[in-house]
């Protein structure tokens, strides 16, 4: 981490160096808004286009201060999470913030869910993670129904078998402590990687801390795409990855031991 030194006080004060992480697929009517707000609240903002072909590439050039990592087709919403992962790792930044490009997320929050990984009397966390479900902000708009059943089922089997507390699974709004990435060992590309993530997390034992976000839906009709529109098939699709990954052989699973695992030999993100 890089430091400053305080005159006043006679003392370095370290700062962590953040990165802002956004995944995109498609986002051409939302995404120069969105970064415009994140831009007020984030020095180093990366966006993932994840092969887009709504023309967001012609929007995101359009946009000065940020940095862009293209996927040359669509590879899925973990594939671009593990690249912002990876882009983190081999650029050294200390503390990785990830949020999503679909409006339901406050980019004011940002600096408070960063520094929240290295809090002031504490040891750091690993992982800080957004919950829409922890407490109740003034403006909460109510999520569709079936979306809640799924969070509310996933989250309550994830708990059972990981024995943690978490009210919030798939919230996309997280800081993650990047050196406690590089052990993981992503595989699913898909939107069930977070899912993998809290298995592995939970497997090397980092340290996980929950934080209040409003609870924002502006799309109740966005799609997942596909058969995943349907909630009972993106139900057994998590149900499948979560106990594959449960279920793992030991020699397949993360361990802290063997070096960092989460990018390839190549260091290659794109």
């Amino acid at each position: 981490m890089s430091g400053f030194f305080d005159l006043q006080q006679g003392t370095v004060t370290v700062k962590p160096r953040v990165l802002t992480a956004l995944p995109v697929y498609n986002e051409a009517t939302h995404v120069a808004q969105v970064l415009r707000e994140v831009q007020k609240f984030a020095d180093d903002v990366l966006v993932v286009n994840d092969g887009s072909s709504d023309g967001t590439d012609d929007v995101l050039v359009s946009i000065p201060g940020i940095r862009v990592v293209t996927h040359g087709t669509n590879r899925g919403y973990g594939a671009a999470l593990k690249t912002a992962f990876c882009y983190a790792v081999r650029n050294n930044y200390d503390v990785v913030v990830t949020i999503d490009c679909d409006g339901q997320h406050e980019p004011s929050l940002i600096p408070e869910l960063a520094a929240a990984v290295y809090p002031d009397d504490g040891e750091p966390l690993d992982i800080v993670s957004g919950s829409r479900y922890l407490k109740s902000f003034d403006g909460d708009t109510p999520p569709p129904e079936d979306r809640r059943r799924v969070n509310v089922e996933v989250t309550r089997y994830l708990n059972e078998e990981l024995k943690l507390n978490l009210t919030d699974t798939f919230c996309g709004f997280k800081a993650y402590r990047t050196h406690a990435l590089e052990n993981l060992n992503i595989t699913e590309l898909g939107y069930a990687m977070p899912l993998q993530l809290w298995v592995q997390a939970s497997q090397l034992g980092m340290r996980i801390e929950e934080f209040p976000v409003p609870l924002i839906y502006l799309d109740e009709e966005r799609s997942f795409g596909g058969s995943l529109d349907d909630s009972e098939r993106r139900l057994r699709y998590y149900y499948e990855v979560m106990n594959r990954e449960l279920h793992a052989p030991t020699d397949a699973k993360v361990t802290t031991n063997s070096g960092p695992t989460l990018c390839d030999e190549t260091g290659q993100y794109e």
